[in-house]
């Protein structure tokens, strides 16, 4: 496994929130993982709640080598989260959380992406304490994304970076389902 770039490459690493009800959270945390391969960081993206095996971000993570790691936590493939459910669903992201904080702390990344930590707050599946023990947590050099609708204030207080993405206009609202390459 290779080694986190230097910690002068990163001087300084900020926590980012992508969050808001339009597209583009995950594919905004992906650009910046790109950018920072580019550059040779390492990355990881933990999913919270998503546990798509087939999207275009494992495809891309099976050819790096490690420089860039995808793990999911999800307990199934479906997208809404019901009472039935919901203990499996708390222990998958109680595992994602331990997750998270090895790769936060653990040094071996540049860049780590908490997708859909938001939604799993909003949840109730992650108390938002235990994200802000993690934000304060972060070694300097490590940059930090956490996405996903409903970004609590705290974690929005947190935070570096915030950028919301606004529902303006959908495909799927005149019938068009998601599309391979482009939604995953």
């Amino acid at each position: 496994m290779t080694k986190a770039i230097s910690p002068e490459a990163i001087a300084k690493g900020l926590v980012h929130v992508y969050t808001g009800d339009g597209k583009g959270k995950t594919t905004a945390a992906l650009g910046l993982a790109l950018r920072a391969l580019g550059w040779g960081g390492r990355v990881v993206m933990i999913q919270f709640i998503k546990g798509y095996a087939d999207i275009g971000e494992a495809r891309f993570a099976s050819g790096t080598n490690g420089q860039f790691e995808l793990v999911q936590f999800a307990v199934d493939e479906t997208r809404f989260i019901g009472e039935d459910d919901l203990p499996a669903r708390k222990e998958a992201a109680a595992q994602a959380m331990d997750s998270a904080k090895a790769a936060v702390t653990g040094g071996n990344f540049d860049v780590v992406i908490l997708d859909e930590v938001n939604n799993a707050v909003h949840y109730k599946l992650v108390d938002v304490e235990e994200v802000l023990s993690l934000i304060a947590a972060k070694p300097a050099q490590v940059e930090l994304v956490l996405t996903g609708r409903c970004a609590p204030q705290p974690i929005v207080d947190a935070a570096d970076y915030v950028t919301e993405m606004r529902h303006v206009k959908h495909p799927y609202e005149n019938g068009v389902q998601a599309r391979r390459c482009i939604d995953y």
